[in-house]
């Protein structure tokens, strides 16, 4: 099976199953046993369609006969991707993008329907040059509206284009070395015999972004621990901590456990790291994690952030909440968040103040809590923070040092946008309990 219809097949259970698409491919890259090259191709593929989704069909209706409403989702799903190759693609001649979405029809709708997907993708490559251009950013960027509304709020009208531009950009991989069994050089060398392209991360040290690598876990270099993956803005989350060996530290939210690991390895294996997830599930993916990371002071347990732990109690040096969020910080990773429902999102800063009510009640008198989010919605982060503070005077905000060459400044809270940081949209707030 190639790229392309591995590409295909997982928008369409994306989009049947409501899941996420990057689970979804990485799935059927495997199912379909795809080598590096095609793997690369397919994830292409499916994040430019996802990412590119309204301006899609904001140029296939000036070719489709008709409401694209009236289309069948299926035809749809195969309309997109075709036209993708053909306008947003140049190393795919139009001619075989036409004629694979062709193959394509009559394999998952049928051979009636054929004649559409070659007439349209055909008048799409003809006319490519002359195509009505959309002059809002929801539909340049494909952000609905809405989403567009609330990001401004934020972000603000002068950044808003350069972060919606930043959120359809395909996200670097980065690999940070585990220095408990590895260093930098090493990772480079082995990097460049594996015939891996990669950069050093502009402000982070021991960082590699790598692209095009296929599934990881085939990588000795990753399955024998000595890199793991790891966003820039997360491991900032991590170092603003500043867990030193011998420490206790409870990492609250903490699947997969990169944050966890960060932290154990920063502690040089010395101490204890608690790693806490309220799904049974995840909590064996971070045991699997440390296990593979050398990591022996990462003990991982189910339990809910929001509720009381007696046996937590001002028991920690280090509390780290990376908190559950609306996710808008990594729609570049996630496209398919920016589609989402914004509702929900609303009752997140009700759960992020409990949560951090809560794990307050954990941070030894001269300790040190972190609270972190993946969004950058002030609602769910100033305003949060800044609450707590409010209701709390034991806290008092803590600036934390940021690496050289991060151009950014810090009163105690920062947050970190794609466009700007090379890294995921992120919030970090480091707060210190009074002795």
């Amino acid at each position: 099976m190639g790229a392309r219809t591995t590409a295909l097949t997982a928008l369409i259970a994306t989009r049947r199953q409501g899941a996420w698409s990057d689970a979804i491919l990485k799935e059927y890259v495997q199912r379909d046993r795809l080598d590096r090259r095609d793997a690369a191709l397919a994830s292409q593929l499916v994040y430019g369609v996802m990412q590119n989704r309204l301006l899609l069909d904001f140029y296939l209706s000036q070719v489709v006969s008709g409401p694209m409403s009236r289309l069948q989702p299926v035809m749809l799903d195969i309309l997109r991707l075709g036209a993708y190759q053909i306008l947003l693609l140049d190393k795919i001649p139009d001619s075989a993008a036409v004629n694979e979405a062709v193959e394509q029809t009559k394999h998952y709708v049928n051979k009636k329907a054929a004649g559409m997907t070659n007439g349209c993708l055909r008048a799409l490559s003809r006319q490519k040059q002359s195509l009505r251009q959309p002059e809002d950013l929801a539909t340049r960027y494909s952000h609905p509206q809405t989403l567009v509304e609330l990001l401004q709020q934020s972000v603000g009208e002068e950044q808003i284009e350069a972060f919606l531009r930043a959120d359809n950009e395909i996200a670097a991989t980065c690999l940070q070395v585990n220095t408990l069994l590895s260093d930098a050089q090493e990772a480079e060398q082995a990097l460049t015999q594996l015939g891996i392209a990669f950069e050093k991360h502009p402000w982070l040290d021991g960082c590699y972004l790598v692209r095009g690598t296929g599934n990881l876990a085939q990588l000795e270099l990753f399955s024998s621990g000595k890199v793991y993956v790891q966003d820039p803005s997360a491991r900032l989350a991590a170092m603003a901590a500043g867990a030193k060996p011998g420490m206790r530290v409870l990492d609250c939210c903490a699947a997969p456990g990169g944050k966890s690991f960060a932290a154990a390895i920063a502690m040089q294996n010395e101490g204890s790291v608690t790693s806490c997830d309220i799904h049974a599930h995840k909590v064996s993916l971070i045991e699997k994690g440390a296990a593979r990371l050398g990591v022996s002071i990462v003990h991982a347990r189910q339990a809910d952030a929001s509720q009381f732990e007696p046996e937590f109690e001002a028991g920690f040096d280090v509390v780290i909440a990376d908190v559950p969020c609306s996710g808008l910080g990594v729609i570049r990773k996630k496209p398919d968040i920016r589609y989402k429902d914004l509702a929900p999102m609303q009752k997140l800063p009700q759960v992020q103040a409990a949560i951090l009510e809560n794990v307050s009640r954990y941070v030894k008198p001269g300790g040190v809590m972190v609270y972190s989010t993946c969004t950058v919605l002030k609602r769910e982060n100033e305003n949060v923070a800044n609450a707590f503070l409010a209701r709390h005077p034991e806290f008092r905000l803590e600036v934390f040092a940021l690496p050289a060459g991060l151009d950014a400044q810090t009163d105690g809270m920062l947050t970190l946008y794609p466009h700007l940081h090379e890294a995921d949209g992120f919030f970090i707030c480091k707060l210190r309990k009074n002795v």
